[in-house]
Parts: structure tokens; C-alpha cells; sequence
């Protein structure tokens, strides 16, 4: 008898661990969406889905990597306008570290898949959502995969 290996087992081999956050109803201003402790993760993989449309107030996302330690804390792409997206609508990074880009749409050139050509290595903090203005109402589900760099480190939803 064979024994077929399940796709969860192989996005976990090639992507690390799996962890998702809903963001309730997004609103100006900062939400924590994840938790990094217990040392480095490489993040290898981070892609965002409206589950709830997004309303009609121009508003600009973008999401923020924020050390505990001393540090500088970063933007991971530069703010992009997700005004009256649609549900089913999927968000991706494009770029890297070194040149952050601008929120993608799924099927748009560069890294539209969600993949890191270099991923980004991360120290215990925090990633947040920054919304420039309340949109007035709409839901995004972000999902990221990581492995962990050091033993005991983590990552969960905020």
C-alpha cells in the first residue's frame, strides 16, 4: 500500500509552519496581526485575502515589522490603496528587505505567489497592519508561513 503525502505536509517541507489572523473589521490606525518570541523566524511567505469587501474611504495599507529589542522597526511594502476591494480579493508583497514594494494583486508580475526570493530573517516583535484612513468597513485574512531560525522560536497570531 502507498502512503500519499497530504498538501499540508508538503507546504509545511517547503514553507515552514503555517499561522493565519483575521482582522476583524479593519479601521485607521495600527493592528497587530503576529507575534514573533523565543528567538529569529525566516518568514517565508506572507499573503493576505478580503473576506469582507472593503469599503468606499480611500485608504492606503501597509504592513509594518516592529522589533521588541532595540531597533529600528520597517515597512514591508509601501502603502498601497485597497480602497472598495472586492472579497476574494488577495494581497502578496512585492520585493524584498533591501526595496520594499507595493501590495500586489495575485496574478500581477513579480512576487504575486507571496514567496520571498530573499526571506526576510526576523527577531522577536511584532507585524502590524497600518491603514491610513477607516475605509469603513471590510475584513482581511492574513496568512503567513515561517521556519524557525533558532530553537524555541515562534510565530502566532497577535
Amino acid at each position: 500500500m502507498s502512503v500519499i503525502i497530504q498538501g499540508t505536509q508538503l507546504r509545511t517541507i517547503l514553507l515552514g509552519s503555517q499561522v493565519s489572523k483575521a482582522t476583524g473589521t479593519v479601521a485607521n490606525g495600527t493592528t497587530s496581526l503576529f507575534t514573533i518570541s523565543g528567538g529569529r523566524i525566516v518568514l517565508t511567505s506572507l499573503i493576505g485575502r478580503v473576506t469582507t469587501a472593503i469599503g468606499a474611504t480611500i485608504s492606503n495599507c501597509k504592513l509594518v515589522y516592529n522589533p521588541t529589542a532595540a531597533g529600528t522597526s520597517f515597512d514591508l511594502n509601501t502603502a498601497t490603496a485597497i480602497t472598495s476591494d472586492a472579497v476574494e480579493q488577495t494581497y502578496t508583497i512585492a520585493g524584498d528587505v533591501e526595496t520594499p514594494g507595493a501590495l500586489l494583486v495575485a496574478g500581477a508580475v513579480g512576487q504575486a505567489n507571496g514567496l520571498f526570493s530573499k526571506p526576510y530573517i526576523l527577531q522577536a516583535g511584532a507585524l502590524e497592519q497600518n491603514l491610513s484612513a477607516d475605509p469603513v468597513g471590510g475584513a482581511i485574512t492574513w496568512t503567513v508561513t515561517y521556519i524557525p531560525y533558532d530553537d524555541g522560536a515562534s510565530l502566532a497570531a497577535a
